[in-house]
C-alpha cells in the first residue's frame, strides 16, 4: 500500500469519478444498501470542492434494459434493477449536481454486463484526451462496481484514490467490502478521507 500523503491539493487535470448512485442502490431500492444513504453527504461536498478546484467531475450509472443478463428471469444474479428511463436508474434526488459534469452509461446491452465504469465505454479514451491522471472515486458499491472501476482504471494507468467515506458495500458476505478495498489499495490505489484534502483558497 502506497504510504498516505499529509495534504492532496486536486488540479484541473484530477476527475472525480461517482459510481452508481442510484435510487436502486440506496434503501427502498430494487438492490438497496441499508447504510448507503449515507455517502451522500460526502459526496456532495467532494462534488463541491472538485468544482471549485475546476476538475473534471464524472458519474457513472447502470442503463439496463428490461430484460438485461444480469436479472434473475434471465438466470442472472441479481433483481430487475435501473432499468433505462426508470426511477430506479436515477441519480439520487439528495445528490447535488454541479454546473458540468459527465454522465457515463454502462450496461446497456441485453446480453452483456458491466461492472466497470471502463466496460464497454470510452471513459478512459475520453479523459486521456483530455489530460486528466488522477481519479478520485467515490460511490456504491465498493465491492462491486466501485472495485471493478477501480481496478480498471489502475490497469489503464491513472493514479487513484478512493475516497473510502463515500462508499459503501453490498456485503452479501459480511466483509466483501472491506476485502474490496485491500484488493484496490494492493493494487495501488490510495484509500484517503475528507481530511486529506488540501483547504481551498476563498479568493
Amino acid at each position: 500500500m502506497a504510504t498516505q500523503p499529509e495534504t492532496i491539493t486536486v488540479k484541473a487535470s484530477d476527475a472525480l469519478l461517482i459510481i452508481d448512485l442510484q435510487n436502486d442502490f440506496l434503501p427502498g431500492g430494487a438492490l438497496g444498501i441499508a447504510s448507503a444513504e449515507r455517502v451522500i453527504e460526502p459526496i456532495n461536498r467532494y462534488t463541491q470542492y472538485f468544482e471549485r478546484s475546476q476538475a473534471t467531475i464524472i458519474l457513472s450509472r447502470d442503463w439496463h434494459p428490461d430484460d438485461h443478463c444480469s436479472f434473475a428471469p434471465q438466470n442472472g444474479p441479481w433483481p430487475a434493477h435501473c432499468i433505462q428511463n426508470t426511477r430506479g436508474a436515477q441519480i439520487s434526488a439528495n445528490f447535488t449536481w454541479p454546473t458540468q459534469a459527465w454522465l457515463v452509461s454502462k450496461a446497456t446491452s441485453s446480453d452483456k454486463d458491466a461492472y466497470s465504469a471502463f466496460d464497454g465505454t470510452e471513459l478512459a479514451l475520453q479523459m486521456k484526451h483530455c489530460g486528466i491522471k488522477r481519479l478520485f472515486i467515490c460511490g456504491l458499491a465498493t465491492d462491486y462496481c466501485v472495485l471493478q472501476t477501480t481496478l480498471d482504471a489502475l490497469s489503464s494507468g491513472f493514479e487513484c484514490f478512493l475516497l473510502t467515506d463515500g462508499i459503501d458495500a453490498v456485503n452479501v458476505s459480511e466483509h466483501d467490502g472491506q476485502q474490496a478495498i485491500e484488493k484496490m489499495c494492493a493494487k495501488g490505489a490510495m484509500p484517503i478521507q475528507w481530511h486529506s484534502l488540501a483547504p481551498l483558497s476563498h479568493s
